[in-house]
């Protein structure tokens, strides 16, 4: 059964106000809009935010997700060459096939430049060449999609291409799950997100004719603009509307946001300016507990100890409005047990719930500090006894 632990520790005692820390009001036009802060688990703010929706170019992000996940575990190299399918170069070139690479037929591309033609330009032709260079065919490429989102816990989105090209409504999403997919990609594979997410422009293609070199620049609003800024990824069609999903960092502070159903190139700009600067400016992060600071403990049934200990994975911090100098009123731990042995050091285990006036709960993770194996054969039996006892 859940369980459900008060802390009652300085931290808590130090962050509590007499007065409750009201909610910092924003509205935008964009139909849909999410603001989360990554170090708190804070959502700041929500509007239709699990609303299904196309993602246009945005489903991209979890093409490039899959690719990260496949370079990291060694099974994929960013030097691996891939062939541009003539079939493939016929579908998704002209202006008819939106935003592309300008790839050729049967030119050889590398993992690594085929990625910066997704993430830089958004290219259309660049993600299904990627697929099929990965699977085979784009249709398993997504199947390798959909089993990645549903290890994310990704609950209401399906992927059925891996551009994000209109499909009548097999490709969905919502605006919660793309902040974990950016998330995840941020946390799970920060070499790569830094190596390919903020690129400013990037080169590929000869323009008919005089051959020249084209440059297309990166299609980010914020990036250059909203300092920390670095991804990640915009997303346009004429049923989805004017989309985003970015992320920026300040002062150590990380912030993902995600828009969608905005009328124009000039709306998105302005409304995903104004929403990440509003997060920034009307809240503020005080500060936890360190990375691996001890929070409490969790029960363990038929462990070779009875508990263990949950440590915070990362430096945690509770999101409050600006200018309060506290605003957190209660902590709680909570966690599914007692926990079932074995259980890995790092295992995420138990969460940390915080309680900030009128404002969402903001649910952090905890991790154990240490292994805890399956006790013995005469420790079960001890343990039975004493649960009979």
């Amino acid at each position: 059964m859940p369980r459900i632990i008060l802390l009652a520790t300085a931290a808590s005692i130090l962050l509590t106000t007499a007065a409750p820390a009201a909610a910092p009001q924003f509205d935008t036009p964009a139909k849909v809009a999410y603001l989360y802060d990554v170090n708190s688990g804070a959502v700041l703010y929500a509007k239709n935010p699990d609303v299904r929706m196309p993602p246009a170019s945005m489903a991209k992000m979890m093409t490039t997700e899959v690719a990260f996940e496949l370079i990291d575990k060694g099974q994929l190299s960013p030097n691996k060459m891939c062939t541009v399918r003539p079939e493939t170069w016929q579908q998704w070139h002209g202006p008819q096939a939106g935003s592309t690479m300008f790839l050729s037929p049967n030119e050889q591309v590398s993992v690594e430049n085929l990625l910066k033609g997704i993430v830089t330009l958004s290219g259309n032709d660049a993600s299904v060449v990627l697929a099929e260079c990965i699977a085979g065919t784009e249709q398993a490429f997504t199947g390798q999609m959909n089993a990645l989102a549903k290890k994310l816990g990704l609950t209401n989105s399906h992927f059925g291409t891996a551009n994000g090209w209109p499909d009548n409504g097999v490709t969905y999403v919502t605006a919660r799950d793309l902040a974990k997919i950016a998330q995840a990609t941020i946390e799970h594979h920060p070499k790569l997100y830094k190596q390919y997410y903020s690129l400013p422009s990037f080169t590929w293609g000869k323009t008919m004719g005089a051959g020249q070199d084209i440059t297309q620049e990166n299609r980010n609003p914020i990036l250059g603009h909203v300092p920390g800024a670095d991804g990640l990824k915009t997303g346009h069609t004429d049923e989805a509307g004017y989309g985003f999903t970015g992320s920026a960092e300040e002062n150590g502070r990380r912030l993902i946001e995600v828009l969608a159903g905005m009328a124009s190139w000039n709306q998105r700009v302005q409304e995903s300016t104004r929403l990440i600067q509003w997060g920034f400016g009307a809240w503020n992060d005080k500060p936890l507990f360190k990375s691996g600071a001890k929070v409490g403990s969790a029960e363990v049934q038929m462990g070779s100890s009875s508990e263990v200990p949950l440590v915070a994975p990362r430096d945690l911090a509770v999101t409050v409005p600006a200018g309060l100098a506290s605003g957190a009123t209660s902590m709680k731990i909570r966690y599914q047990g007692p926990l079932m042995a074995p259980i890995a050091k790092g295992q995420e285990v138990a969460q940390l719930v915080i309680t900030t006036g009128d404002t969402a709960p903001q649910v952090v993770p905890l991790v154990a500090a240490n292994d805890v194996g399956r006790a013995g054969f005469f420790g079960r039996i001890w343990l039975g006894l004493k649960q009979l006892l």
